[in-house]
C-alpha cells in the first residue's frame, strides 16, 4: 500500500537539511584535522606544536562547516556581495607600518611596490 503521508518540498525537508549538515562537518572536521596533522609532520617537531595544528586545523573545518550549514538553514544564497571597504588614514597608517615591517624583515621588493600603490589611491 502506498503512504497517503505529505510530500514535504525540499526547502522546507529539515531532515535532509540536517544530514547535510551532519555529513558536511564530519567530512570538513576529518580533512582539515589530517591537513592539520599533515603540516604539523611537515613544519614542527615538538609533539605539541603538532597536536596545536591538528586543533587548528579542526577548528577551521568546524568553522566552514558552521558557516555553510547556517547559510543552508537561512536559506540564503552561497554567494554575498561583498561588503564596501572605505579605508581611513588610521587604516593606511597601519597598513604602512606591517608593509615597512614586512620590507625590513623579510627582504622582500613586492611589499614596497604595494605600499605605493596603497598610497598612490
Amino acid at each position: 500500500m502506498a503512504d497517503n503521508s505529505e510530500i514535504i518540498p525540499p526547502p522546507h525537508n529539515l531532515d535532509a537539511k540536517w544530514d547535510a549538515c551532519l555529513d558536511l562537518t564530519l567530512r570538513r572536521f576529518i580533512y582539515s584535522s589530517l591537513g592539520g596533522a599533515f603540516g604539523g609532520l611537515l613544519f614542527f617537531r615538538s609533539p605539541v606544536t603538532r597536536w596545536a595544528s591538528v586543533a587548528f586545523g579542526a577548528g577551521v573545518g568546524i568553522g566552514s562547516a558552521y558557516t555553510e550549514c547556517s547559510r543552508l538553514f537561512d536559506g540564503s544564497s552561497t554567494k554575498s556581495a561583498a561588503p564596501k571597504i572605505s579605508e581611513t588614514p588610521v587604516q593606511v597608517f597601519q597598513l604602512g607600518i606591517c608593509f615597512s615591517f614586512c620590507k625590513k624583515f623579510c627582504g622582500l621588493l613586492f611589499c614596497s611596490k604595494l605600499y605605493q600603490d596603497v598610497q598612490d589611491s
